[in-house]
């Protein structure tokens, strides 16, 4: 069974399906090793793991690169982050393809336009063509089950948040009739969005949770009983893992090896992790 039927399958269980961040092939081999069984990658992640000051920054190659290296290192479904397919449709079929030849069971593709302060997004139009073209490309490639999440940043491209979300819910359902196979609505912040959102979206909602904005307003467990289909968790990891590290460097400059020895993770456990 190829990656991406792996990962339709778990998205039409009647499981939610929770995915974290992977911004490496370590990090990635961390979330098989616990139990998960699909991974997600993330622009911002790479962004950071890199050093650059801005997402945007990621050029196509790079994250064609490091996300292969993610998929490689796992046997779990990977879904890639293709931003917003790297220009209009014309380089979305190429944007795709490549993907595709990574061996990502799918990926996002957003509706904001790189790098507009404030946040802006294309027109719903525009971005239904491109979803057009990458189920097209993905058809043509012979994957069929090749999984397309279609995001949009509506909710924070207005200053009206009511009207944001109504935006955002009637391009995920544009989204959702263009062929893409889930809806992603980003900025949801509290708990009656997320009933709202999937109450309205006609289709499978894709939420991400564990943000700075919305880690104290909902738990997985309300998202899976709200019918939530996919839980993606964009920057817990990265985060968890820049902290630790920062700790484990005041302990050294405070001569604490011993505290720090609280924070190790045993060498057995690298020796598995690295030759399961």
């Amino acid at each position: 069974m190829n990656k991406s039927k792996m990962l339709k399958d778990l998205l039409n269980s009647n499981e939610t399906l929770i995915m974290p961040d992977a911004y490496d092939p370590i990090s990635a081999k961390l979330i098989e090793n616990a139990g998960f069984k699909a991974v997600q990658c993330s622009g911002y992640s790479f962004s950071i793991q890199a050093c650059y000051k801005r997402e945007m920054d990621v050029t196509l190659n790079e994250n064609i690169e490091w996300t292969s290296r993610i998929v490689e290192s796992v046997d779990i479904p990977v879904m890639a982050d293709s931003e917003d397919g790297y220009g209009g449709p014309e380089e979305v079929l190429d944007t795709v393809d490549n993907f595709i030849q990574t061996g990502v069971a799918g990926l996002n593709i957003e509706d904001q336009i790189p790098g507009k302060s404030p946040l802006s997004i294309v027109s719903e139009d525009l971005m239904a063509q491109k979803i057009i073209v990458a189920r097209e490309t993905a058809e043509a490639e012979g994957n069929h089950d090749f999984i397309i999440n279609g995001r949009t940043d509506a909710l924070k491209s207005t200053e009206d948040r009511s009207e944001g979300l109504e935006i955002a819910i009637d391009r995920a359902n544009q989204y959702l009739e263009a062929g893409a196979d889930l809806a992603f609505i980003t900025y949801v912040t509290t708990l009656d969005e997320v009933k709202q959102v999937t109450k309205e979206v006609k289709g499978p909602v894709s939420i991400a949770a564990g943000m700075p904005y919305n880690i104290t307003e909902f738990s997985i467990n309300d998202l899976k009983k709200c019918g939530v289909v996919r839980i993606s968790l964009p920057t817990l990891l990265i985060y968890s893992s820049l902290r630790a590290i920062s700790n484990s460097l005041e302990y050294i400059k405070e001569d604490n090896l011993l505290e720090a020895s609280n924070n190790l993770y045993e060498y057995e456990k690298i020796v598995k992790l690295l030759n399961d």
